[in-house]
């Protein structure tokens, strides 16, 4: 297995820069999806409550026989509109939905606990955030850090807290490189992480630039593209059942994009998203 490569985050912890994602992955399939990544050479597996299937991808960790310390477990809290997330009451809430996540995986602690949305709509974040960060007190999670979040928010944050995230998971592919919010984040010691990192498959893996790339270096598209993410310094976690994607998309560190690979991939974005646009969509 070829090493992968590291992001050293702002708190000093280490995460993978290549995960294992299972987003829309059912909970039964999680656990052969996982298991498969994990004997693969993955070590970073990010689930999220509500993706429910928590209790398959914990049941994978367990039967993997690798030790914990070796892995880098992320899941998310997902801040629903069916409950109180102000004051008290809402701090009261993030710990509970913290507890059964680690219940559900059955682990004694999290690497990585991220707010799942930022819930423009309501301005409750930065009070779930105090609440996600003042976990770090008993030692339960390493560290903590947001998804979906835009630069207004990562402000409020940086400016009202005393913990800056250590990451935000955001979409970004080459058809969307979000490359001014890399650059604020890179200012405040952000780490960029990628969902849906191969633009969930479709025209991005038949794109014609990057067909041949691929055919030039006798890789994927899927692989140059995970490529990218890794020279451009994002971490990136695709996700796959497929047991043969699962190991071909590990397989990127055997070659290097160059310059005029680099260009050709720049000049395919289209500054279009897949998913809703965090600043103005609100899920409930």
């Amino acid at each position: 297995m070829s090493t992968i490569p590291s992001v050293t985050l702002n708190n000093g912890a280490v995460i993978p820069q290549l995960g294992f994602g299972v987003w829309q992955v059912p909970d039964a399939e999680a656990t052969p999806a996982v298991r498969t990544a994990i004997e693969a050479g993955y070590r970073s597996i990010d689930t999220a409550a509500i993706y429910e299937n928590e209790v398959g991808t914990g049941r994978a960790v367990a039967e993997a026989g690798v030790p914990r310390e070796e892995l880098f477990i992320t899941t998310k809290l997902w801040n629903s509109g069916t409950r109180d997330w102000s004051g008290a009451a809402g701090r009261a809430a993030v710990r509970q939905e913290f507890d059964a996540s680690l219940e559900k995986l059955g682990l004694d602690y999290l690497d990585l606990y991220l707010i799942h949305w930022p819930r423009p709509m309501h301005g409750t974040f930065l009070n779930v955030w105090e609440a996600v960060a003042g976990l770090l007190d008993d030692g339960r999670v390493k560290s903590v850090g947001v998804s979906n979040f835009g630069i207004p928010q990562l402000e409020t944050l940086i400016k009202e807290s005393s913990v800056v995230p250590v990451l935000n998971q955001v979409e970004l592919h080459p058809y969307f490189p979000q490359q001014e919010l890399r650059d604020f984040q890179a200012q405040h010691g952000i780490a960029a992480e990628a969902w849906s990192p191969l633009g969930q498959g479709g025209e991005l893996l038949s794109e014609p630039a990057l067909v041949k790339i691929a055919e030039k270096h006798g890789r994927t598209v899927a692989q140059v593209v995970l490529r990218w993410h890794l020279q451009s310094g994002v971490i990136a976690i695709p996700k796959s059942v497929t047991p043969s994607r699962i190991r071909e998309n590990l397989a990127v560190t055997g070659f290097e994009l160059d310059a005029e690979d680099l260009a050709a991939i720049a000049a395919v974005q289209t500054g279009v998203r897949i998913g809703p646009d965090p600043q103005g969509f609100d899920w409930n």
